[in-house]
């Protein structure tokens, strides 16, 4: 499938919406995540693609990109990373923010499009890539934004390792996350604490009580 391809099935299959906690910010979003899933692979004829994680906001993305829209100087004339970026809703609220510029990686091709669909939305510019950026030390950049990405073991590792050697080299990293499995809080500090909203759908609750942490291993 292209990408214009791809931009098509999202709008066909999703409604533009706005996360609840960041009301500035629209998103192409879904409302349920098993058929949208099931549309997925029907339409690229193939069965274990990754979960539609792209078309929802999740409780981290959407505390990070509150924390980001209300403490601009976080990001204002910076260079900003926004890892395994989904729906771009992180980076998007990072240009909203003042950042000179957003570079939105994700190694999903849906994402990558719906990413590129919702800046549009929001009349911002985010660089997309679809390169996996832990394949080698972060691009140069001033901060690193990680919604919600410590809920595998195997990759909670890999994204500490590399957030902890671009720690290393001067460049901070802010998390939004909800106190997943794999969350190394003993390595964070907490910035801000947000109740989101999400759907049961997704959670386990309708209420995501949902951090935002700075990397503190070498602070």
């Amino acid at each position: 499938m292209t990408i214009p391809d791809r931009a098509g099935f999202i709008r066909a299959n999703t409604s533009v919406l706005a996360p609840p906690l960041v009301p500035e910010v629209k998103l192409h979003l879904a409302h349920e995540a098993v058929p949208l899933w099931q549309k997925t692979e029907e339409e690229l004829g193939e069965i274990g693609l990754p979960p539609p994680f792209w078309a929802f906001a999740w409780a981290g993305g959407q505390a990070l990109a509150r924390h980001v829209l209300d403490h601009p100087p976080l990001v204002a004339g910076k260079r900003v990373i926004d890892l395994a970026a989904g729906s771009g809703l992180v980076g998007i609220a990072a240009m909203k923010a003042g950042a000179a510029h957003v570079l939105a990686g994700d190694i999903d091709a849906f994402a990558c499009a719906a990413a590129s669909l919702n800046a549009a939305l929001n009349a911002v510019a985010l660089e997309v890539t679809g390169a996996d950026l832990l394949t080698a030390p972060a691009p140069d950049c001033d901060v690193i934004l990680v919604g919600d990405l410590f809920y595998e073991q195997a990759l909670a590792a890999r994204v500490l390792a590399w957030l902890a050697e671009a720690e290393a080299r001067g460049i901070p990293a802010l998390i939004g996350d909800p106190g997943r499995s794999y969350l190394p809080r003993e390595q964070l500090t907490r910035l801000g604490e947000y109740r989101v909203p999400v759907t049961r759908d997704l959670e386990d609750a309708e209420i995501k009580l949902t951090s935002v942490w700075r990397l503190s291993r070498f602070c």
